[in-house]
Parts: structure tokens; sequence; C-alpha cells
């Protein structure tokens, strides 16, 4: 945005800061709130807090610092308020889990590792953040994030204290980050229709387990290579002898395959042409079959015989059975894409293939958070810190979002009749 248009939405900005943040009991601090978020939209390369503070007519770049560095304000009511106001506006098809990496230089940055960097391309030094994103095919916005500790930082007490990183938080598992921002919106009363993630986090049969506790349905991505017996395939009782804690457990007759073994063994005319979304050049189509499959293996089966084994019962050997949706276009060797959901066994396969093609979504909140608003340029080190910043550009974004969705009623020759630039359309 130019400084005509930050201009011309200053009035709806500031009843969205006293609404959103309205959590901070001081004025200054609401009146730096607007600041930023001013600093974070209006156009420029950088994002940090010096340059965005020699931009605005009332930036003063030590306040911003200590409102985002130093001060104790809570973001958390700021971002249950963001939830409460775009849920309703979005009305999401499916909240997206994803993650994105922030490339740092040094080590002194919290949470910052060497490890795997999306944004490289190859291990880097790295910050990493978890996110939950509300999404459709024509809005999206994140609703929570985690910063992804790595085991290096646990007993590493110099850059715990220097960074502030609270003494109860320590390693967590991506994908148990993920459940943990889940059960947050859950306390907050907001409950996804579906989960839907790439395969980084759909093959964790952890992950898959985690969502069914708690009755929440996905459509997840897998690789190839996750087994799944067919449908069909009935486990063999063995024997019973003995008391019946000393009772074998039943087992399949065969090995399960991988999904890209079933895939292999399906008829042609199994798969058919679905199209899912009108793109920029046309209509995305490919062809799509979906298979009821049993997911197998020692992550999937352990726990069942737990539980059978804990409520002195006895577990049958037939896994929980679901969709597996598999991509294979026209022309193509091999699938290109395999998708596990336990979505309803009625479930039209349309449905299964708009479900599972909704990240897309999340890549334009990327694009937009980083390089429309600064994701990426926040130069201070802090747990604090980064987390005030992070929820600083949601509340940007979606107070761009909602200027997208809400209708407008402009008079004649309203400046909001003039098309929209890219950085508000994108």
């Amino acid at each position: 945005m130019d400084t005509r248009e930050v201009d011309r939405v200053r009035a709806e900005l500031a009843l969205y800061v006293a609404d959103v943040f309205g959590s901070l009991r001081r004025k200054d601090q609401r009146a730096k709130s607007d600041c930023y978020l001013r600093g974070l939209m209006l156009d420029g390369r950088r994002k940090s807090i010096q340059a965005m503070a020699g931009r605005l007519p009332d930036g003063n770049e030590q306040n911003l610092q200590q409102f985002v560095n130093q001060s104790t304000w809570d973001p958390v009511p700021v971002q249950r308020r963001i939830c409460e106001r775009m849920l309703p506006l979005i009305a999401p098809t499916a909240w997206v889990i994803d993650d994105v990496s922030l490339p740092k230089d040094g080590r002194m940055s919290v949470g910052v590792a060497p490890q795997y960097c999306g944004a490289l391309g190859k291990r880097a030094n790295c910050q990493v953040a978890v996110s939950v994103h509300a999404a459709t095919d024509t809005a999206s916005c994140p609703l929570q994030w985690r910063l992804f500790l790595p085991r290096s930082w646990d007993t590493d007490a110099d850059r715990r204290t220097s960074t502030r990183v609270p003494s109860e938080v320590t390693h967590r598992e991506k994908w148990r980050l993920a459940l943990d921002m889940l059960d947050t919106l859950a306390e907050w009363g907001m409950r996804p229709p579906v989960v839907v993630a790439d395969a980084a986090y759909g093959t964790n049969a952890h992950l898959r387990a985690g969502l069914n506790d708690r009755g929440i349905h996905y459509v997840l991505a897998v690789r190839a290579d996750v087994s799944a017996h067919p449908l069909d395939a009935e486990p063999e009782a063995p024997p019973r002898k003995g008391p019946v804690g000393c009772w074998p457990q039943p087992r399949y007759r065969h090995p399960a395959p991988s999904v890209a073994t079933l895939a292999a063994g399906l008829e042609a005319n199994t798969f058919t042409t679905v199209t899912w979304r009108q793109g920029t050049r046309g209509q995305l189509k490919s062809r799509f079959a979906a298979v009821r499959v049993r997911p197998a293996g020692k992550a999937v089966e352990r726990p069942i015989k737990a539980a059978a084994s804990s409520e002195q019962g006895w577990w049958d050997g037939v896994l929980p059975d679901c969709w597996l949706l598999i991509e294979w276009p026209d022309g193509a060797e091999a699938p290109t894409g395999y998708w596990l959901s336990s979505l309803p066994a009625d479930t039209p396969i349309t449905e299964l293939v708009r479900l599972a093609k909704a990240r897309w979504r999340i890549e334009h909140d990327y694009r937009e958070l980083k390089h429309g608003l600064g994701l990426d340029h926040f130069e201070g080190r802090s747990w604090p810190g980064w987390h005030h910043h992070v929820t600083l550009v949601s509340a940007a974004q979606a107070f761009l979002t909602e200027q997208r969705l809400i209708p407008k009623v402009p008079g004649p020759a309203s400046p909001s009749t003039r098309p929209s630039t890219p950085s508000r359309t994108s």
C-alpha cells in the first residue's frame, strides 16, 4: 500500500486496533500498535523497525523497539480476538497445518539452528514456525503460531536466558505443536471443519491418531511408502492358549503394502478426472482414485493393542479404515500424490480432492506475510519480541483480508472504486 492508501483506511484501522488490541491497557501501547501496523502495510523493501520508523510521519524507532522487544503485553488475547473476527468472516472450508522457515545469521536469535530451510531449499541457519490457517479458495489467514525450539536449545542456558525463553518451554516436535495449537483454539470454542496438511505432517501416524482422538476429520498428504492394508484384508486369529493376558494378538497374513503398491494394482477405470478449482490459466483438473484402506505400521497398531489391554478387552486385529486418495495425472508414469482421510465413507471424491488441494491458498498467506508484511524482517532476538512481531504481522494481514472481503458502499468519485493494488489483491 502506498501512503495515500494507508491514509484512506486510517479511520477503519483505528477502529480495528481499538477492538483487536483492546486487551492492551495503556493508550500509548494501542497507539504503537496502530503505528506498527501502518509500517507493516506501507510499501517498502524492508519492514524492520528502523526502516518502518523512517517511513512513518509519527514513527519513533526507540518507542517501537521498546513496544515490540521489551514491553510485557500479552499477545494471546490479541490472537484470540483476531480469530474471533476472522473465522466468521472467512467461513473456512478447512484449517491448514503448515510451517515456514526464516533464514537468520548468527546463533543468538531465539530458536535459530542449522536445520532444513524451505525458503532456501537446503539445510541452513534459520528459525522455523509452525502455523494453523483458516482457508477457503478465496481467503485465508493464520490463526495460531508456534516457534519450533530445536532440542539443542533445551540445555543452552546462556541462549535461553539472553532470549528470555520461558522455563516451561522445551523442544516439542512440530506435529505436537500443531496439536497444541488445535487444543488452544478448542479452548476458545473454535473447531475446524477438517484439517489439511502436507506429507511432512500427514505421514506421521501420531498426528493422525491425535486428530482421531480429538474427533477432528482430516485430509492429509502422505509419502508413497506409507503402508496400508486393502479394506477387505482380514487378520488371522491365532489359537488362544493360556490365560487371557497371554493370548497372542491377531496378525494379517501378508505385510501391509505401501500406498504406492496399492495404487499400482488399481484398474485404470478406477481413476476418474476431477476438476477442483478455476486457476489463472483455466480449470485445474487431474485423474484421481479414492479407495478405502486400513493404515498399518507399529505407530498405528501399538496404541490399539495397548488400549485393548488397558480395558482388559481383546483387539480383534481389524485396523480402522479410512480413505486413500491417489492422484495419477494422465500420461504420468506414476502417481504424483497420496492422501489419507478420515472423512465418512460416503464422501464424494470431488470433496476429497477439493480439500486435498486446499493447501495452495496458504502459499498466498506466506507470500503476503513474508514479502508484503515483513514476517521474516524482524531483527529482534527474544522470545517475547518474536511473538509480539508475529502477532502484529497476523493482525495486519487480518485487517487487509477484512478490507478485501467486507462489502463497501462507495460514493460517487470515491477512491474505493479504483482498482486495488497488487499488494491488496494478490
